[in-house]
C-alpha cells in the first residue's frame, strides 16, 4: 500500500507544480512533436473523470490521441491563439494539462477553484483527480448546512 500512496502523492505534486502556457499554435505543434519523439519513455493518457490508465499508452495510441485532441482544440477553440494547454517544461515535457475548450471557466486566470483539465499527459501514473482533490469549502459548508 505504501507504494501506491507515494505514487499518488508524486502525481498530485506534479499536478500542482509550475506550468507554462502554450500560447501559440506553432508552440503546440512543437510540444506535440516533443511528446511524440519521447513516446517510448512512457506517456499516460488520462481523460479526467474517467478511470485513470494503469499503463502508459502505446506509441500508436499516443499519436492517435495527439492527432485527435489537436483537431478538437483547433476546431472548438476558435481563436488565433492556443492558451489552453499547459506544460511543466516546454523543452523537455513530462506533464501536460489540456483544458477542454467547452469547460474553460477561469483556467486562464486566478481562481481558488479552477476547473480541472479535460485531459492529462503524464510520465507519472495518474490518480483519479476528482477523488484525490479536496472539494471546494463553500460546497462542503452548503452540504453540511443542508443536512445538519
Amino acid at each position: 500500500m505504501q507504494e501506491t500512496v507515494t505514487a499518488d502523492k508524486t502525481f498530485l505534486e506534479a499536478f500542482r507544480g509550475g506550468f507554462t502556457g502554450i500560447l501559440r499554435w506553432p508552440q503546440l505543434d512543437a510540444l506535440w512533436e516533443r511528446v511524440r519523439s519521447s513516446a517510448d519513455e512512457g506517456w499516460y493518457v488520462y481523460s479526467v473523470g474517467e478511470t485513470p490508465p494503469e499503463a502508459p499508452a502505446s506509441a500508436e495510441a499516443l499519436d492517435r490521441f495527439l492527432t485527435e485532441v489537436d483537431a478538437l482544440l483547433r476546431r472548438e477553440h476558435d481563436e488565433d491563439y492556443c492558451g489552453i494547454v499547459y506544460v511543466d517544461d516546454p523543452q523537455s515535457p513530462s506533464f501536460v494539462k489540456i483544458f477542454d475548450p467547452n469547460n474553460l471557466g477561469v483556467s486562464c486566470g486566478y481562481s481558488d477553484n479552477p476547473p480541472l483539465p479535460g485531459w492529462i499527459l503524464s510520465r507519472i501514473p495518474p490518480v483519479d483527480l476528482p477523488d484525490a482533490l479536496p472539494k471546494p469549502a463553500g460546497r462542503r459548508r452548503w452540504w453540511r448546512r443542508l443536512f445538519a
